[in-house]
């Protein structure tokens, strides 16, 4: 039997990631009791927060929690939904009486630990994943690096299972998440059976090709948000860092130390991620074949292009365009790519 605490934050928690983990973990214990697996429900659930009431969204939800932090001495799993993004900061003030509590209960008990889409802001307080990796929503990620620079925030991954601390990519990758806690405490058949019954996506391991790159422009060089714009602007050409140093009369070395410094990013890797997206676009919303957007981002080697796509979209070219282009016709012969 695990006892499991999913905690109510404070402030207007993301609904979906406190309801749908209770969902899946519910799901499961109905399923080994009709299977004459268990006599009982093997997953004993507590909504745990601050305080016992709350009012979410002005006031069109309500969630009554059945402990407060102060009622649980022990417990095996503490699951941490996703905050609101646009409060991040004030949520996390708001909810810091949760940290000691569960920093006691992972070195008194062994408690596990994990964390959905911005929850893992709430874990990375805790210092549980310093030097371990950690994921999060897509569109917080440069925020996190900012605030947890010990921590190994990896962009791509759905969910992440380190040393009895986990967490999960953006929005409902939560779902994965309970999914693989499901086939680590249940096994392989539970967790297949609990994907079939609530039609999730079971194995999703990548979360890049969810990703929209925006540019990261959150910074106070003026000289690197204007050599960003010209990568923008110039999405089709071929450009060099040198080029880019040379522009704006800058030494090499200096540019790239700078560029990556404001931007997380070489300037390679912002030149790559850039063009990406200018593609993603467009496979997303033209008829233009694979071919085609190759040459329009500038790319004239479709080994390098598609190499290239894959590690920021996660899928090749033409499964993306198959994937999201609404007219869903088939371009290319799949084996080219």
């Amino acid at each position: 039997m695990k006892h499991v605490s999913i905690l109510v934050p404070k402030g207007d928690a993301i609904l979906s990631s406190i309801v749908g983990p209770l969902k899946v973990l519910m799901a499961a214990n109905s399923y080994l009791k009709q299977t004459s697996v268990a006599n009982e429900d093997f997953f004993k659930v507590h909504l745990v927060g601050l305080e016992k009431d709350y009012s979410l969204y002005n006031g069109l939800f309500s969630v009554h929690c059945s402990d407060t932090i102060h009622d649980i001495e022990k417990t095996d799993l503490i699951l941490i939904p996703a905050i609101r993004p646009d409060k991040l900061l004030e949520d996390l003030g708001q909810n810091k009486d949760f940290v000691p509590w569960i920093l006691r209960q992972r070195n008194q008990y062994g408690a596990e630990v994990g964390s959905m889409c911005i929850g893992a802001f709430v874990l990375a307080q805790t210092g549980l994943v310093d030097g371990k990796q950690c994921a999060t929503h897509w569109a917080a990620m440069d925020m996190f690096r900012k605030m947890f620079p010990k921590v190994n925030l990896v962009s791509n991954r759905i969910v992440t299972d380190q040393d009895g601390v986990y967490s999960s990519g953006g929005a409902y990758s939560f779902l994965n998440l309970m999914l693989h806690l499901v086939e680590k405490y249940c096994g392989r058949a539970v967790a297949v059976y609990i994907s079939k019954f609530l039609e999730i996506d079971i194995d999703r391991e990548n979360q890049n090709q969810f990703a929209i790159f925006q540019g990261q422009k959150d910074h106070d060089d003026l000289t690197i948000k204007e050599a960003q714009k010209y990568i923008e602007r110039n999405v089709n050409e071929r450009i060099s860092v040198e080029k880019l140093a040379r522009e704006y009369a800058i030494s090499n070395r200096n540019f790239v130390r700078r560029f990556k410094k404001a931007t997380q990013n070489t300037p390679s890797q912002y030149i790559q991620r850039v063009k990406i997206e200018a593609a993603k676009r467009s496979l997303e919303s033209t008829e233009q074949n694979v071919n085609e957007v190759m040459y329009q981002v500038g790319y004239m080697d479709q080994k390098a292009f598609r190499k290239v796509f894959k590690k920021y979209a996660g899928i090749s070219p033409v499964a993306y365009k198959s994937k999201y282009n609404r007219s869903r016709l088939s371009y290319e012969h799949p084996t080219a790519w």
